[in-house]
């Protein structure tokens, strides 16, 4: 029988969910106002070409370092159950799978194709994919177990039937354009967990790891060579740096003093090595660079360390309620403003110009925020949940 790597609490921790909880919220608000004019330049991504970045670049690595906090918890848990190595990485690979399908699709929804030789509008044909995606993987547990698999196996057809009908200029077939969030934090995800079980929760092998991702992405500009596998790299080692931080804070039983003095180192390893690379390679998500993963990774670490004091130390918890629907049902919340914006469209309908300029937008970002955070919470009363 496989024993866990860590020792690791085996109840849903708070504060693990607030910061995914946050995160989302976040995306909620910085997606609204991506269209939006006359909105301080701060809160939208900064352009490819600048060396910086914005409140919305902070958002994917917030993504991925949540993914990684997940990790030792999710393998600890199938360990516990009995699985052994194969079984675990299997469930990893599903999973990285689940984020690379939806990636792909929603990528191909954005660009490339024609209405023309589809014969349908992209929104009917991303409507649909959306109702595949709550078939295939949507929690619901019916009394008949034929009845759970014919309707998985329906969700699964119909994926595929969209990737036929799906047709670009001069009848060009559906393909990975690029991999899309979904698709990126899927293949940093399944490269995180194989690393995690191969170095059996050992912190060294993990830090290792992320100089190794560094290391790549130096190599790959050099020669000019592996540009995609260096940006799979780099984000990657955002994800590790979320994996470390959740290892620091619940692996053992060591103090809350020890806790937060090595989130505060890691955070400055983080800080000073994006520093250091920072005199050769600029800040950007576009271009995925060290310095950019690293100054997030150094962020993500030191608002983490602040909501661990915050709920667990201080029990400062009433608050949470404001974004556990986004944390409990992260998918929904990621997928629905898409599958709205996908119904606006083809009804032919539009935000009036008001709403996205100037203080305008960013009132109605907030609105539109609480708006989507209060559905999912109504779509978890009645289990409507997405799980990978």
């Amino acid at each position: 029988m496989s024993v866990p790597f860590n020792d690791l609490p085996r109840q849903r921790i708070l504060s693990v969910d607030a910061f995914r909880g946050l995160t989302f919220v976040l995306m909620l608000y910085v997606n609204f106002l991506a269209g939006a004019r006359g909105v301080p330049a701060w809160l939208l991504h900064a352009d490819g070409a600048f060396d910086g970045m914005g409140l919305a670049d902070i958002v994917f690595p917030g993504f991925l370092f949540a993914v990684g906090m997940s990790i030792p918890f999710g393998v600890h848990s199938r360990i516990a159950r009995g699985d052994g190595p194969g079984r675990v990485f299997g469930h990893s690979a599903w999973r990285a799978l689940a984020l690379i399908v939806m990636g792909v699709f929603m990528v191909n929804a954005e660009s490339g194709y024609s209405e023309q030789a589809m014969r349908m509008p992209i929104a009917a044909w991303s409507l649909a994919f959306y109702a595949a995606v709550l078939l295939v993987w949507g929690v619901y547990r019916f009394d008949s177990a034929l009845l759970n698999g014919c309707l998985r196996g329906a969700g699964v057809l119909l994926l595929a039937g969209l990737a036929l009908l799906w047709r670009g200029q001069d009848g060009a077939m559906m393909t990975p354009q690029w991999w899309g969030i979904l698709g990126l934090i899927g293949w940093a995800y399944l490269a995180a967990a194989l690393l995690y079980q191969l170095a059996r929760g050992r912190l060294a092998p993990l830090l290792g790891a992320m100089g190794a991702g560094v290391a790549l992405f130096m190599a790959a500009a050099n020669t000019g060579t592996g540009s995609a596998l260096s940006g799979h790299a780099i984000h990657s080692v955002i994800v590790l740096a979320g994996l470390v931080c959740a290892l620091l804070f619940f692996d053992g039983k060591h103090g809350v003093a020890r806790r937060l003095r090595q989130a505060g180192g890691l955070a400055a390893l983080l800080a000073l090595a994006g520093w250091v690379l920072h005199h050769w390679y600029p800040v950007s998500k576009i271009g995925a660079t060290p310095p950019w993963a690293l100054y997030c990774g150094a962020l993500c670490v030191a608002v983490f360390a602040l909501l661990y004091w915050l709920v667990e130390v201080q029990a400062a918890r009433r608050w949470t309620v404001l974004v556990e629907p986004a944390a409990t049902s992260p998918l929904i919340t990621y997928l629905l403003p898409f599958a709205i914006g996908a119904v606006i469209s083809l009804a032919g309908a539009q935000f009036r110009p008001a709403l996205v300029e100037g203080n305008a937008a960013l009132l109605a970002g907030a609105v539109f925020t609480a708006t989507i955070v209060l559905v999912v919470a109504r779509l978890n009363l009645h289990n409507c949940k997405l799980k990978i």
